[in-house]
């Protein structure tokens, strides 16, 4: 059984590099302590994925809804600590004010697009986890490390866009 939760990928609207919102978890958080990742969570009951990620962008960045322009969702993914997650694409306005929630966000930055998607930059990585090696993949950028699930979900678009960098 898999828990539902939603991420939003914000998607700056800069003319010809569009930026991509990620933000680091505080160390001090349960769920995924300092790692990289996509503003997002559980879906509660009675939510899409849609208003899920959303609400989540808001109260982890202050990125009001209204100022969110959906395109869509993408590919579901099912995390190995139970969780299926639903990515949700939406636009942003480039000068968008961001107010990080500080129990939530310990930093966030704007990477570009181009960089995150291209197939170039995907680099394969094994790790010992629960006794087995695991595949991940690790993306660079400005000395931000995404992997994990968040680069993950970074190559699966990639992928699904066919990106060619």
């Amino acid at each position: 059984t898999f828990t539902p939760a939603a991420v939003l990928a914000a998607i700056t609207e800069r003319d010809g590099a569009p930026g991509v919102l990620l933000l680091h978890r505080p160390s001090n958080m349960r769920s995924h302590p300092g790692q990289i990742a996509f503003p997002g969570g559980k879906i509660d009951p009675g939510e899409t994925p849609v208003e899920a990620a959303l609400r989540e962008a808001h109260e982890e960045l202050g990125i009001n809804p209204v100022d969110v322009r959906i395109i869509g969702t993408s590919d579901l993914y099912r995390t190995h600590s139970g969780f299926e997650i639903t990515p949700v694409l939406g636009l942003v306005p480039p000068d968008i004010e961001i107010v990080p929630n500080p129990e939530e966000v310990a930093e966030w930055f704007e990477a570009p697009l181009g960089h995150v998607l291209d197939p170039a930059n995907h680099v394969g990585q094994w790790v010992e986890w629960e006794g087995s090696m695991r595949a991940y993949y690790q993306i660079d950028w400005q000395g931000h490390q995404i992997w994990g699930v968040t680069a993950a979900l970074l190559v699966n678009l990639s992928r699904r866009l066919k990106w060619h960098g």
